[in-house]
């Protein structure tokens, strides 16, 4: 009887070990498990998924050992890249556009933001009487760094008031602290920034929002159309030649924009780095529930999304061609297709 039983045990962890197995084999030995990634201004909202998947260990637990280098705008951590410092770029996906048209090919594999949560203001103090977009000719505008998504958004401002980029004087000042020390010292008469930083400045009236992409529906009045913001991006020789390790860096990804989904202001407050509520919890939690719906929900990036993008940079940035740019190139969802069945985002 008693070896009945055992066999019987025998079967049942037999058959569970069969059942588990397939998940297993689901998951293959990433090819790369030391990956370097280059952010440009990890403190803002733009970049929270990234901290939030790095925070609760999932890049970990998908066999990989991150380490993330923080820049002082998107166009420096892309430099990172480029000069071979680091393997991927957690930016902005128009980026890949960009490059495209200077013949550099990069693919984004992973969205985490679905609206850029960029706004763009004018100092109260340094132009108070300030009525129209062509006032700042000859102004001083602080950006996270020059080249970055923060240019962009102003240099498409700027543009559709007939004010040209070399018309205006444009300042890196970072995306924390020293953003709010430049506008409050008067370095510059405008800015172009992320949150919490411009909420910070537009709750305590240092500022006079003139352009907002941090909802959904402030983007689409913007660039007339979804804009895909935050991505995981890389060289496509990169993507093609390491598909399981950026499969494991989609997963860690996607399974932080779940976490968000339901995760609370107390959840966010005690994830990320006190450093991050640059000093003000109350008003960095506002920030949070301002761009709260701007964060990417599956890490699918919309085709039409990348159609807006293009249309947007081309608009100003004389380079860039649309019939020369393969938009299909520029990203891909396989991974985050994978991703988010995985884990039901």
């Amino acid at each position: 009887m008693s070896r009945i039983l055992f066999t019987r045990r025998s079967f049942s962890a037999l058959a569970a070990a069969c059942v588990a197995a397939p998940a297993l084999r689901a998951q293959p030995k990433v090819e790369k498990a030391k990956v370097s990634i280059a952010v440009g201004g990890k403190a803002a909202f733009y970049y929270l998924p990234l901290t939030i998947s790095e925070q609760l260990g999932y890049f970990k637990a998908e066999g990989l050992d991150v380490e993330i280098s923080d820049f002082a705008g998107g166009s420096r951590a892309l430099q990172a890249v480029v000069g071979g410092s680091a393997d991927i770029v957690s930016g902005a996906y128009e980026h890949t556009i960009n490059l495209q048209s200077k013949n550099q090919m990069f693919q984004a594999f992973v969205l985490q933001g679905r609206a850029p949560q960029i706004a763009m203001g004018v100092s109260t103090k340094a132009m108070p009487g300030y009525k129209s977009v062509p006032e700042l000719r000859g102004k001083k505008i602080g950006v996270s760094a020059p080249g970055s998504s923060t240019n962009m958004v102003a240099n498409l401002v700027l543009s559709r008031a007939g004010v040209k980029a070399s018309e205006v004087s444009y300042i890196g000042v970072g995306t924390s602290a020293g953003a709010l020390a430049a506008l409050r010292s008067g370095q510059i008469d405008a800015m172009s920034n992320t949150d919490p930083v411009m909420t910070m400045l537009e709750q305590k009236g240092e500022v006079r929002i003139i352009s907002d992409t941090r909802t959904l529906k402030g983007t689409n009045d913007v660039f007339g159309g979804p804009m895909p913001a935050a991505c995981l991006y890389a060289p496509l020789e990169f993507v093609q030649k390491h598909p399981n390790t950026c499969q494991a860096l989609t997963n860690a990804i996607v399974h932080g924009l779940k976490w968000l989904q339901t995760a609370g202001p107390s959840d966010i407050i005690k994830t990320v780095p006190e450093t991050y509520l640059l000093g003000d919890r109350a008003l960095y939690l506002a920030s949070f529930n301002k761009v709260r719906e701007a964060i990417a929900l599956d890490g699918l990036l919309p085709e039409e999304g990348a159609r807006t993008a293009l249309k947007a940079l081309a608009s100003f940035e004389p380079s860039v061609k649309p019939d020369k740019i393969d938009l299909g190139k520029t990203y891909t969802n396989e991974f985050a297709r994978r991703a988010k069945d995985r884990f039901k985002a």
